[in-house]
C-alpha cells in the first residue's frame, strides 16, 4: 500500500503484474513437474516385476551398495549399479558399460526397473533415469524387504 501510494498507478500495475505473472508461471510449472512425475513414474508391484524379469523384457537395477548385497542378498537377475554411480553409469559409452557391469547397456527405449531396500534410493534413480531421457523407468518400491519376504512366503506354500 506505501509502494502504491509512492509509485504513480501505472509503475505499480506494472510490477505487481509482472510479479503476479510469474508467480502463475512457477505455478504452472510446479503443476507440469508433478504431473510429470506421477504420469510417468509408476511403481512396480512385487507380481508385476516379477513376470517382467520372467518375459527378461527389463534391466533390473539394485542402487544398494555392493556390501549390502553381498550382506543380504539380492533379487535374481538384478544388476547392482550404487545410487551414486547411477546418473554416470546411464551416460557411459555401451563399451564401458559392458566391461564394468557385465551387461549390456540399456537403450533410452529399454525398460528399466530399480530397485533398492525399502524403496528410497529406487525412486531417487528412477527420477535420475527419467531426467537423463529414459523414459519407461520404474521402481519397485517394496524392494529388497519385500521381495525376501514374499520368495519366503511363497517357498514355505510350496513344502
Amino acid at each position: 500500500m506505501v509502494l502504491q501510494r509512492l509509485l504513480p498507478w501505472s509503475t505499480c500495475r506494472t510490477v505487481f503484474g509482472s510479479a503476479e505473472t510469474a508467480l502463475w508461471g512457477l505455478k504452472s510449472i510446479k503443476r507440469s513437474c508433478l504431473n510429470f512425475c506421477t504420469t510417468i513414474c509408476e511403481d512396480v508391484t512385487y507380481k508385476e516385476l516379477k513376470n517382467l524379469l520372467k518375459s527378461k523384457k527389463t534391466m533390473l537395477i539394485d542402487v544398494r551398495e555392493p556390501w549390502e548385497i553381498h550382506e543380504s542378498g539380492k533379487i535374481p537377475g538384478s544388476v547392482n549399479i550404487p545410487l551414486d554411480d547411477v546418473g554416470e553409469a546411464l551416460q557411459m559409452n555401451p563399451k564401458d558399460f559392458k566391461e564394468k557391469y557385465k551387461e549390456v547397456k540399456p537403450s533410452k527405449s529399454d525398460s528399466l526397473v530399480f530397485s533398492c531396500l525399502a524403496g528410497v534410493r529406487s525412486k531417487k534413480a528412477m527420477v535420475t533415469a527419467v531426467s537423463l531421457g529414459f523414459n519407461s523407468a520404474q521402481h519397485y518400491a517394496g524392494g529388497w524387504k519385500e521381495w525376501a519376504t514374499y520368495e519366503l512366503s511363497e517357498k514355505k506354500q510350496e513344502n
